[in-house]
């Protein structure tokens, strides 16, 4: 639902555009307390402080489902953390949705790598509780200090040892951190792939950023960048089960071209249930 930024408009005019695009579920983003552009429709962030089953029946209304909620956390700070996280996979259960979204941000200079993974040992810990209990997948994206090479990404699934917590894979902020080949690092982790941020990179950005950021806010339409979505399909193909592929881009038409672009090269391995 990133779509909805330059478009300043609210959660549910959000909703109702992407079932009028032809989106069959969306992604909403969720925040801690009260936001002021939010509560005035000037921003599609969803609050943990209203009723969950609120954003159900919006998107009921509307005619989607919710694929998963985009909770991200900072993984080394559980004073923030754990209560976001928590309440984003109680979100993603009374929505009927399986899957949260986070990552493990920026270190700060104060911290050495030590201390971070203990403390994102202890955030994750702490959420994958309520992730059982709920039966909602915790999914650790690449764009943060730690999670943007496949070992990296790796070794914070491992961290808490549980079925609950995977991986979301953000095409576009592996691309951009520039790290590692992103094919290669997919392969590497694609056993732990539940969930994918389908997020193109144009030209013009990955001249000026790769290698420089450890991700992007959105991307470019589907198929207008550099990603290469075949090969990206070909790695994800020999996987059992259902993947939701969430279209990451900043403008309504770019929504509309990626729904396009991606209903043609994934054709029969499209479900539309």
């Amino acid at each position: 639902m990133e779509y909805i930024k330059h478009a300043a408009q609210g959660f549910q005019w959000g909703v109702e555009k992407a079932a009028e695009l032809g989106y069959q579920y969306v992604e909403p983003m969720i925040h801690t307390g009260w936001d002021l552009l939010s509560e005035v429709d000037f921003f599609h962030s969803f609050s943990t402080q209203e009723d969950p089953l609120l954003m159900r029946d919006i998107c009921r209304r509307a005619g989607v489902q919710v694929s998963s909620i985009s909770g991200h956390s900072p993984l080394m700070k559980p004073e923030a953390a754990v209560p976001r996280l928590t309440q984003a996979i109680v979100f993603a259960a009374a929505c009927g949705a399986k899957f949260v979204n986070t990552d493990d941000m920026n270190k700060p200079d104060w911290m050495d790598d030590e201390l971070a993974h203990t403390l994102m040992k202890y955030t994750l810990t702490k959420a994958n509780f309520v992730a059982q209990r709920h039966q909602v997948f915790i999914c650790l994206e690449p764009h943060g200090t730690y999670s943007c090479t496949s070992a990296g990404l790796l070794r914070l699934v491992d961290l808490v040892p549980s079925p609950w917590i995977r991986v979301n894979w953000d095409t576009g902020n592996f691309y951009l951190a520039g790290l590692e080949d992103p094919y290669q690092g997919l392969e590497r982790v694609r056993e732990h792939v539940v969930h994918v941020h389908a997020k193109d990179i144009s030209q013009q950005q990955s001249q000026a950023e790769r290698g420089l950021v450890t991700g992007t806010p959105v991307g470019c339409a589907c198929g207008e960048g550099e990603v290469d979505w075949e090969r990206v399909i070909k790695i994800l193909d020999p996987l059992d089960r259902e993947i939701f592929l969430s279209v990451e881009c900043g403008q309504v038409d770019e929504a509309e071209r990626s729904l396009a672009y991606l209903k043609k090269l994934l054709g029969t391995k499209l479900l539309t249930d």
